[in-house]
């Protein structure tokens, strides 16, 4: 059922129901994404749990017209729906950016008992600087954003055994978008330490992380108190796109551990 809430700073925030069950899972996207990302969780998990999908402000039918695009703000989009689904055991699955942003939101909602996070945060110890951010990426989106798209991304983004239509489907999506806005909403990610924020959160941390890139545990545990991860092989950055069938056994297994 599609439905939405109202953020503190008065964005509509979409956000879809299913399923049943004591325990809900928030599933939220990555940069750019949408509740249809995770449409293949949706109906593997239905029948087991509370399934709730959301768009953060900026993406997918969410709101656009933040004044300050912020990490407070995006978590406060993610309690802004955790209040609206009012259920009394959360997990939070938040994948690339929302990793982090999942993090922010678990401190401000006492109902999350743990966190999910998809191929993010791998090695806290290594992180863009704002300035880096500017260099590096979002002097590339603004010079020519459909290049970047095409031609840049994809080495950060996928694999050779990413399928295409995956692919397509994605630069599609990104392309939709203008430059300037999705520059908007990536930047929070490099303005914020999350080291800090991750070393206040007491909860259990699972990660399920593509092998395209290393995690490093010994580093996320210098923040993270209890971390743990999984891995799933042949993927790039979107692996419940990619391989759902295999993403949903391992996320199975994950939230069983943490119930």
């Amino acid at each position: 059922m599609e439905k939405y809430t109202i953020s503190p700073d008065s964005q509509k925030i979409h956000y879809k129901e299913s399923g049943s069950g004591n325990t809900t899972l928030i599933f939220i996207h990555g940069w750019l994404g949408n509740t249809e990302w995770w449409a293949d969780q949706q109906e593997y998990f239905k029948t087991k749990y509370h399934i709730v999908q959301m768009d953060l402000a900026g993406h997918g039918k969410s709101d656009s017209s933040r004044q300050e695009w912020t990490s407070a703000n995006y978590a406060d989009d993610i309690k802004a729906v955790a209040e609206a689904v009012n259920s009394q055991e959360i997990i939070l699955v938040g994948h690339s950016m929302s990793g982090a942003y999942v993090l922010e939101a678990s401190l401000k909602i006492p109902q999350v008992t743990a966190l999910i996070l998809i191929d993010t945060l791998k090695n806290l110890d290594e992180a863009f600087t704002e300035q880096q951010a500017e260099e590096v990426l979002f002097s590339q989106y603004m010079a020519d954003f459909k290049y970047a798209v095409e031609n840049f991304l994809p080495q950060y983004l996928f694999v050779e055994e990413t399928p295409s239509d995956v692919k397509e489907r994605l630069q599609h999506e990104f392309l939709q978008n203008k430059p300037e806005l999705a520059i908007n909403l990536l930047r929070p990610l490099y303005k914020t330490d999350f080291n800090t924020i991750a070393k206040q959160v007491q909860i259990p941390v699972i990660a399920i992380n593509s092998d395209a890139s290393p995690t490093d545990l010994e580093a996320n545990r210098r923040y993270l108190k209890n971390y743990h991860y999984a891995i799933i092989e042949g993927v790039g950055h979107y692996p419940m796109l990619e391989k759902p069938q295999e993403f949903n056994a391992i996320l199975d297994g994950v939230i069983k551990k943490l119930i």
